[in-house]
């Protein structure tokens, strides 16, 4: 991020609007932008103090062209070189920074920022910041030290304070000093406060929202905070109308007066905006009003003192384990009683078995070994299988009918009993002679 020269030398009247019209800086709008702190690494190599005012917007850019001369092989004057360069920044003695300080680099080509609104618990406080340097190509590591002195601010905080979402800026686009110093031109147009601060600026991402689609030069849009001494101006107050609020409900781009003196840089949901005023906001504070369900204030908890006895639990452990063992041994025995001393045994089965089952289950097996013999051979005898093999009634095993040189293809497979019986026509038989007969 390149700053212009005027702000490194510190004259923001020396800025002539090249580039951007004819536009010039008033007075009151440079005393406007000197309350938002803009500091850069000097060339020394030694701790950076900066001094910032609380409530006010804090930025801090780190520079990858002046880390570049700290990494070796170290370029020699008029060589440029273009390592990837990127940085981590903490609080010393601590894994991360302050709850108000944000750090934002976009690619390791690009300059580094470190942002935020101070508040005003860490005034007198100065609070050091380690940054640490790596070049991603040698490896190589740099560190220095910025010690941040917040300052109290005689009109903190500004009673009326208003919050608008820019949707076509990134949050480092915002940060740049002529960007952010435009935008607040704009808001001094419109508001015409005699003081103007900017507060804070927060990322869409760190509010909820989506990370835009690569076309189209999308942007993840920014929120911008700023507080003035003044009320709110009738253009700002438009956007709580009932009919803009009817069109906000419905999606729709509300009517604002004031839109086009913004409309040439910044494109602002005026749905999103907010105005507060810290002069109407009445204290919520409620006296707690003890009774049923709340326990009396039993003062500052004081732990126990080093002077405690220690305690055995060698009788405790093996109580722990003991117990649930034994149980277990238990039931274990049981079950290896039940299982093996308890078994009746195949004979004393046989005996309990009628004889009738006995058969029927000595049948069974037989006619399941034939089947499966069959599978083997299928140009044996007919199976047993297929002839009655015990007495209906007495279960008597009967004999086979036919002998082993019977020609089984003319054995029928079940045995019919020659009965005449009235009304029954009888079907011809063929003999081996080729005749028929009834």
């Amino acid at each position: 991020m390149q700053l212009p020269w005027w702000w490194e030398l510190g004259d923001p009247c020396a800025w002539t609007g090249q580039g951007r019209g004819t536009r010039r800086m008033s007075p009151a709008t440079t005393g406007t932008f000197l309350l938002t702190v803009y500091t850069i690494f000097s060339k020394v190599h030694s701790d950076r103090n900066v001094y910032p005012s609380a409530g006010v917007l804090f930025v801090h850019v780190l520079e990858r062209e002046y880390f570049k001369g700290e990494f070796p092989p170290y370029p020699k004057p008029g060589e440029i070189s273009n390592d990837p360069i990127t940085f981590n920044t903490n609080l010393m003695g601590y894994p991360d920074r302050p709850g108000w300080l944000r750090y934002i680099q976009r690619t390791p080509y690009s300059d580094g920022v470190l942002y935020g609104s101070p508040t005003a618990e860490n005034v007198g406080k100065p609070t050091v910041i380690e940054i640490t340097a790596y070049n991603r190509r040698t490896f190589e590591t740099a560190r220095h030290n910025l010690i941040i002195n917040i300052m109290s601010a005689e009109d903190f905080p500004l009673p009326y304070q208003a919050e608008f979402f820019i949707k076509n800026m990134n949050v480092e686009e915002m940060l740049a000093s002529e960007v952010l110093g435009d935008f607040l031109g704009a808001v001094k147009n419109v508001w015409q406060p005699e003081r103007l601060n900017a507060i804070n600026i927060t990322s869409a991402l760190d509010r909820g929202g989506r990370v835009p689609l690569p076309i189209n030069d999308m942007k993840e849009g920014v929120y911008v905070m700023v507080g003035a001494d003044v009320p709110f101006s009738s253009c700002l107050r438009e956007v709580e109308n009932p009919q803009n609020q009817l069109r906000c409900s419905q999606e729709m781009e509300p009517v604002i007066t004031c839109d086009k003196k913004f409309r040439t840089q910044f494109y602002i949901d005026w749905c999103k905006i907010s105005l507060v005023d810290k002069t109407k906001q009445v204290s919520t504070y409620q006296e707690v009003i003890r009774g049923e369900g709340i326990l009396p204030d039993g003062g500052e908890y004081k732990p126990p003192s080093d002077s405690l006895k220690s305690r055995d639990y060698y009788t405790d452990f093996l109580v722990t384990l003991a117990v649930p063992s034994a149980v277990a041994l238990v039931l274990f025995l049981i079950l290896a009683y039940i299982m093996c001393c308890r078994r009746e045994g195949v004979e004393k089965r046989n005996m309990q078995t009628p004889d009738i089952q006995l058969v029927h289950h000595s049948a069974i097996q037989k006619s399941t070994k034939e089947l499966r013999d069959m599978s083997k051979n299928r140009e044996i005898a007919w199976p047993l299988s297929t002839l009655p093999v015990f007495h209906p009634v007495t279960g008597e095993i009967i004999p086979p009918l036919h002998t082993d040189n019977y020609e089984s293809t003319n054995m029928p497979l079940m045995q019919t009993q020659q009965m005449n019986l009235p009304h029954q026509t009888q079907i011809p038989q063929q003999q081996t002679t080729g005749k028929w007969y009834s």
